[in-house]
């Protein structure tokens, strides 16, 4: 039986999944769901929490994303997504403008049923006037743009812009291809932005 590893993004559509063959030996951080409890003691001689079951990974995706949305303070300028493991464990990742998000996001994750432990990797973007102004600046070239100005409409944005330190990164989901060539190139069109990668995913692809 495969190992089950699942990243999600929190602007996607759908729930990007990734299986893998890989031995416990190679460092992937995942448990192999094959090996059972029984088999496998530890040396104690107390044994190991059975693994989830597929649709038990799923359910904590479902309400971890749900959790996650619903944070007050997360906006188009953070960026969280997140990976739940086959034995509970859910890592967080991604970058965020405010500490307090960080610390809200594996609060609530933590409350969840099924999750044994939060590995929060989520980065904290640096105080910086000038990553301030291109934040906003680029979000003016983005969805000021005639063609992506449909996607302001929607609660949160799909499309995140993250600034660290005069870097641009897009992140989020797009419905398509053309709208991920756009966004670059009004991302790219802001003064002062060192750099911007394209981060976009586009749906059903």
């Amino acid at each position: 039986m495969k190992a089950l590893v699942l990243a999600v993004v929190l602007g996607a559509v759908s729930v990007y999944a990734q299986t893998s063959t890989s031995t416990p030996q190679q460092n992937t951080g995942i448990q192999n769901p094959a090996t059972s409890p029984q088999q496998n003691p530890n040396p104690s001689g107390t044994t190991r929490p059975q693994n989830l079951s597929e649709r038990g990974i799923e359910r904590i995706i479902k309400e971890v994303h749900h959790e996650l949305v619903l944070l007050p303070f997360y906006g188009v300028f953070d960026n969280l997504a997140y990976q739940v493991a086959p034995d509970g464990t859910v890592t967080l990742i991604g970058q965020v403008v405010r500490p307090s998000l960080k610390s809200d996001a594996e609060n609530v994750v933590k409350k969840i049923e099924g999750v044994e432990r939060v590995v929060n990797q989520i980065k904290v973007l640096p105080v910086s006037p000038n990553d301030d102004r291109i934040r906003r600046d680029t979000y003016r070239a983005i969805y000021g743009n005639d063609v992506l100005s449909q996607y302001s409409l929607r609660a949160v944005p799909p499309i995140h812009v993250i600034v660290d330190n005069g870097h641009v990164t897009l992140e989020g989901v797009v419905a398509r291809q053309m709208d991920k060539q756009i966004a670059e190139m009004q991302a790219k069109s802001v003064p002062g932005a060192f750099s911007v990668t394209n981060n976009l995913k586009v749906e059903n692809e």
